[in-house]
């Protein structure tokens, strides 16, 4: 049914100039008592709007107008909190990554967090389309007691239609520092037939989607209890294959589902819990 992607090629098949390349950087800073962006520049076709806020944080909403990328494109986003400033940062909705000529799709993102700062890193899902290479990487330099939360998703091929990664790429590649010490990192890269990859049931058992939490700052580890009870007992994690436990003053939770839908579902009842609020309007849009 879905075109295989072209084998990779040395030479790009389609020249730099009509790729696309751009992205997003903010700082944010304390103004009074309220967070402020006290920078903004935009490239590309990727844009940044701030929706009203009704307490002390700032809500930054990132948005590609291309409505997706794909080969040889590439998306930079950095993000800076200055001491004691709060944020969260999120999408307007999932970020498409569609089939690839060879070239990889390139979303890189840096954040700096200074002392006594807070961010949530929340986008919406990546949709790997079939034939997709995508390369990606979070780079996190957090302050002694800086705040972190950040959650991606991955959804592999696009389910209501049948879709299925039978051939395709994705390395994922997280860097987190606190007062320049590497506390966490991970690579994940699956090359060739992802399908059959996350069908092995020792690393995805039939996954279709998966996705990745991690909290660190005051009162995250202790979560845990609270955490492991609503994925043992609540109904929307039935369909959801979950676990947690804390490394190093981190929580860190995974999840993997068949369904991607239920995973979402789950998703955002996790999320308000680690959060300890409503997620941003987007992400019920």
């Amino acid at each position: 049914m879905f075109a295989p992607a072209l084998p990779q090629s040395p030479e790009p098949l389609l020249p730099d100039y009509v790729r696309a390349d751009g992205g997003v950087r903010l700082r944010f800073g304390k103004v009074g008592a309220r967070t402020m962006r006290l920078e903004l520049a935009e490239s590309g076709g990727y844009r940044a709007r701030f929706p009203t806020a009704y307490d002390e944080r700032c809500e930054a909403v990132l948005i590609n107008t291309a409505g997706g990328m794909a080969g040889g494109d590439r998306a930079v986003t950095r993000v800076a909190l200055d001491a004691g400033a709060q944020a969260i940062v999120t999408t307007q909705a999932a970020e498409k990554i569609y089939r690839s000529q060879g070239s990889q799709t390139r979303v890189e993102t840096r954040i700096e967090v200074a002392d006594g700062a807070g961010l949530t890193w929340l986008p919406q899902e990546t949709i790997l389309f079939s034939g997709s290479r995508l390369s990606r990487s979070l780079d996190v330099e957090l302050a002694a007691d800086a705040s972190f939360i950040a959650a991606e998703t991955l959804y592999f091929g696009r389910t209501a239609m049948g879709e299925s990664l039978s051939r395709g790429f994705l390395r994922d590649r997280w860097r987190i520092r606190r007062d320049d010490k590497l506390v966490f990192a991970e690579d994940v890269r699956l090359d060739g037939a992802i399908d059959v990859t996350l069908g092995r049931k020792a690393i995805g058992q039939g996954a279709r989607a998966a996705a990745t939490v991690l909290a660190t700052g005051p009162g995250q580890p202790e979560k845990l209890p609270e955490v492991r009870a609503l994925l043992d007992g609540d109904p929307a994690f039935a369909a959801v294959e979950a676990g947690t436990g804390t490394l190093d003053g981190f929580l860190l939770i995974r999840l993997l589902s068949a369904d991607a839908h239920a995973l979402r579902r789950a998703l955002v009842m996790l999320l308000g819990h680690v959060i300890g609020r409503a997620l941003p309007r987007t992400w019920s849009t």
